[in-house]
């Protein structure tokens, strides 16, 4: 929603300055600029990127547009997920979750938490790191390990999609004074044309430098911004997992495995001992 707002008001702020410091709006469409400052962004972002990160870059820029952070109630589900599948193992043996972590959207205990489902990466590193520690003889700080690089792989992949995206922004400038020149080209084929049509044609060329500056600062650039932290967000997300599984898998009991795990939570999101505690008990008596 805030990224809905923001573009309106860039766009917003430049339509209505422009309007009240006199500008026709008419003047600020030029097609021919948008064909070749976006033409020239799109044809310089193939070149740099291969087909993958091309593909994870188109799919990443619509999920700004949703909900894509972690509440402290999304924390505080997760956590009670993890401690109610914990407390099972710790009571029947930990073979007896080996039917939750097989198919987590069947499961009576994960299947409550629609956030976590939702997050395909976040089930598939709880549930494969769970089977590793059920097939026995994996000492705890291998698995540590073994999750630390999966978090490592999963940065490492996605670190491009922001970088790229931020490359394409800062090339922008350059485009638009590339489309001026094109147009200053222009402007000099029809000089004779008289001053009017010289006038059009330099404010037009005016436009593509325009363009540029406003897409690389006014759009592309914060749009990167997002994505990074979006991609800082679900690592975080991650951090939080692995941190419960690892204190369970050293001997932790359920509770004290939790409580190491809210440590992780940044303090925005964080829920308080007591907040976290109440919540698990409440739904326990529920």
């Amino acid at each position: 929603m805030l990224v809905i707002v923001g573009i309106i008001l860039v766009f917003g702020a430049i339509v209505v300055g422009f309007s009240m410091a006199g500008g026709n709006l008419v003047l600020l469409i030029q097609i021919s600029e948008f064909v070749i400052i976006l033409g020239v962004a799109i044809g310089s972002m193939l070149i740099m990127a291969p087909l993958s990160i091309v593909k994870k870059v188109i799919s990443s820029v619509p999920k700004i547009f949703g909900s894509h952070g972690y509440s402290k109630q999304d924390y505080m589900d997760l956590l009670k997920s993890f401690f109610d599948l914990f407390l099972v193992a710790q009571r029947d043996g930990l073979l007896a979750i080996e039917k939750h972590i097989e198919k987590p959207e069947e499961s009576e205990i994960l299947s409550t938490n629609k956030k976590f489902l939702s997050n395909k990466k976040a089930v598939s590193f709880f549930c494969d790191t769970l089977k590793v520690m059920l097939s026995g003889g994996v000492p705890p700080h291998d698995i540590e390990e073994l999750m630390d690089m999966e978090v490592e792989t999963l940065e490492k992949e996605n670190k491009p999609v922001p970088t790229v995206i931020t490359k394409v922004a800062d090339a922008f400038p350059g485009i638009g004074i590339v489309a001026a020149v094109l147009g200053i080209i222009v402007t000099m084929a029809s000089i004779n044309q008289g001053a009017e049509a010289v006038g059009h044609h330099v404010a037009a060329a005016l436009v593509g430098t325009f363009l540029g500056v406003l897409l690389s600062y006014g759009l592309f650039n914060p749009i990167a911004t997002n994505i990074e932290h979006m991609l800082e967000n679900d690592v975080r997300y991650l951090e939080t997992i692995k941190a419960c599984i690892s204190a369970y898998a050293k001997g932790n009991p359920p509770i004290v495995a939790v409580e190491i795990a809210r440590r992780t939570i940044f303090s925005d999101e964080r829920p308080s001992f007591t907040e976290l505690e109440s919540f698990i008990r409440g739904k326990k008596n529920e």
